[in-house]
């Protein structure tokens, strides 16, 4: 069984581990002095110090249980994720909150062993070592500009012990007291090492925990790579399984029509087969890009192009594009040149424009804005609808999740476009609130330099229209 008990390296649960074991070695060192030498020591000062250790421990323990949450690391450096939900969620803010309740308690931590050392011979106690655990510890399990004051506090620390305390015979060497030459160099020696733990503890850090992100960014698209080559596999055996029966569905109904043609019937009759004859044809553009979704047509084609031409292409296949006002950039914006599969990126935020007419009502409206911001090309699509929650933003990319009434939609649009976006190396963001709307922000480099990129099969998305709604037809 270990010391310490199991948890995440540098968590708020990693730091109740190890002051609970600081205590417990803290207390066994004090009265093995006590009972096993003779040296003169005020134990009932030494052993309230680790009781106040012990007793913030506890609260803190209180306190952690009180989050009705996972733990979150506390020393956050991770970039933004491809999709990010409201700035009003307050992970952020509890992060914020633990990391600074980390940072007061190894402060705390620090003045209580400053305080033990110099009621028990100042730095003539070997324990002074323990200074550069703490400070180990803290390049851990917070950010590097706190975990430097935490060097600071050590440096004054034992400076004060250094110059201040009073050494107590038969506890450690015979080092002197006061100003010298040697308590400068010890001073100079203490501070140079507390300046080099921390920064090749909180660098190393900081290293594993960019590794960390990318290995979990890949197990991310490693399993988003896995869920897309099951969908695939099923658009292709669902097209090949559906084409045979439409086929036949499609030879009655000519027959019928032409069976009809000089018989009296109700227009009401001609009515039903037109209909019938449309959805038909809808299903055979679902089917092709079925097909195309799963690598059965042509392979990804890039294209040189520009921002204008591009927000053309997606405003060409637009359902009710009197809904649609599109806020034009600058002439230098929409003269900026693109490399990027045209068709592809344009259904993608087709699909994302088709969502938001949807989420906005009969009458609602949505907006597409397009800027630059260095080398990214940033397109906005903003909606006037009632918005998302937490809760619904947090699986909004999820295959098959949808919260359209039943019927409507299949819940992959997001998912594919996703797909498309973070394959080019771009990113989307979600900000909504419920009540207010949803914007939802597209990042795509201007230039990718992988030309001979293999972009998913799944590059020819469906429309909202086909694959979510499977209700309207496309409009030419």
């Amino acid at each position: 069984m270990p010391l310490i008990a199991a948890a995440p390296l540098g968590s708020s649960k990693w730091l109740l581990h190890l002051r609970s074991f600081a205590v417990a070695g803290q207390l066994a060192t004090i009265l093995a002095t006590q009972f096993l030498t003779a040296i003169p020591l005020p134990y009932t000062a030494l052993i309230a110090l680790v009781g106040l250790t012990a007793i913030t421990n506890v609260v803190y323990a209180w306190w952690l249980s009180r989050q009705g949450h996972e733990d979150a690391f506390v020393r956050i450096d991770s970039p933004n994720s491809p999709i990010s939900s409201d700035p009003s969620h307050d992970s952020g803010h509890d992060s914020g909150l633990r990391h600074s309740v980390a940072l007061a308690l190894m402060l705390l931590d620090l003045l209580t062993l400053t305080a033990m050392l110099h009621l028990s011979g100042g730095v003539g106690n070997p324990f002074c070592f323990f200074y550069f655990v703490n400070l180990a510890v803290g390049g851990v399990m917070i950010r590097p500009p706190a975990a430097w004051s935490l060097t600071a506090t050590a440096i004054v620390g034992y400076v004060f012990l250094l110059f201040i305390s009073k050494r107590i015979d038969g506890v450690g060497s015979d080092t002197a007291v006061g100003v010298g030459l040697n308590s400068i160099g010890l001073m100079l020696a203490f501070s140079a090492c507390a300046s080099v733990v921390i920064y090749f503890v909180t660098r190393t850090a900081g290293q594993l925990k960019q590794r960390e992100q990318q290995l979990l960014r890949a197990q991310a698209d490693q399993a988003a790579s896995h869920r897309l080559e099951g969908l695939t596999t099923l658009a292709a055996g669902a097209a090949h399984e559906l084409a045979t029966p439409l086929s036949t569905i499609d030879v009655i109904v000519r027959e019928l029509s032409r069976h009809l043609e000089a018989c009296e019937k109700p227009k009401s009759v001609d009515t039903d087969l037109r209909l019938i004859d449309e959805q038909l044809e809808m299903c055979r553009q679902i089917l092709q890009r079925m097909r195309s979704a799963a690598g059965d047509s042509m392979t990804p084609h890039w294209d040189r192009t520009t921002v204008g031409e591009l927000i053309d292409t997606v405003l060409e296949g637009i359902r009710d594009p009197h809904r649609v006002d599109v806020t034009d950039g600058t002439d230098a914006v929409e003269e900026t040149p693109l490399w990027v599969p045209q068709e592809a990126v344009a259904q993608a935020v087709r699909n994302l424009i088709h969502n938001g007419l949807d989420a906005s009502g009969a009458d609602g409206r949505v907006r597409l804005e397009s800027k630059l911001m260095g080398e990214i090309l940033q397109l906005s699509v903003i909606d006037s609808g009632s918005g998302m929650t937490v809760e619904v933003l947090d699986r909004a990319s999820d295959p098959f999740f949808t919260t359209k009434d039943p019927g409507r939609g299949i819940g992959l649009g997001l998912f594919l476009t996703r797909n498309v976006i973070s394959q080019l190396g771009g990113e989307l963001q979600f900000h909504s609130q419920p009540g207010s709307g949803t914007q939802v922000i597209v990042r795509i480099p201007l230039d990718n330099p992988r030309r001979e990129y293999d972009l998913p099969r799944n590059y020819d998305l469906p429309t909202s229209d086909e694959a979510v709604n499977g209700v309207q037809k496309r409009p030419v």
